[in-house]
């Protein structure tokens, strides 16, 4: 079972990029996709989450209006879109992958490798 996350970068203040999380190995046909991100020196935080089905999207207060989490589940791919990025943006982003829809990292089995998101100011 595979995570592969892309689409990280360098991008000025004010730009967008696209994050992507390919599944492999298995469907995860009932499962809640996210977005974590840390940042060096501090915790893994919450970014985004979407159901199954996409009727439940939970945002953390600093990234609404900015970023958009969406799935396509025919190709066993989540999204993250991320527009008007800040400095503060800068992280390494990870997807998981839960059977349930909630914020906490540690329900959450199935991880990705990680990319790079640095925005400069």
């Amino acid at each position: 079972v595979q995570l592969q996350a892309s689409g990280g970068g360098l991008v000025q203040a004010g730009g967008s990029l696209r994050l992507s999380c390919a599944a492999s190995g298995r469907t995860f046909e009932g499962y809640t996709m996210a977005w974590f991100r840390q940042a060096p020196g501090k915790e893994r935080e919450f970014v985004a989450a979407i159901s199954w089905r996409g009727a439940g999207i939970d945002y953390t207060d600093s990234v609404k209006g900015r970023f958009t989490i969406f799935r396509d589940n025919a190709k066993n791919t989540v999204y993250l879109q991320m527009n008007s990025l800040k400095p503060e943006d800068t992280a390494v982003y990870y997807c998981a992958a839960a059977s349930r829809f909630l914020r906490v990292a540690s329900i959450y089995g199935y991880w990705g490798q990680g990319t790079q998101v640095t925005v400069s100011s």
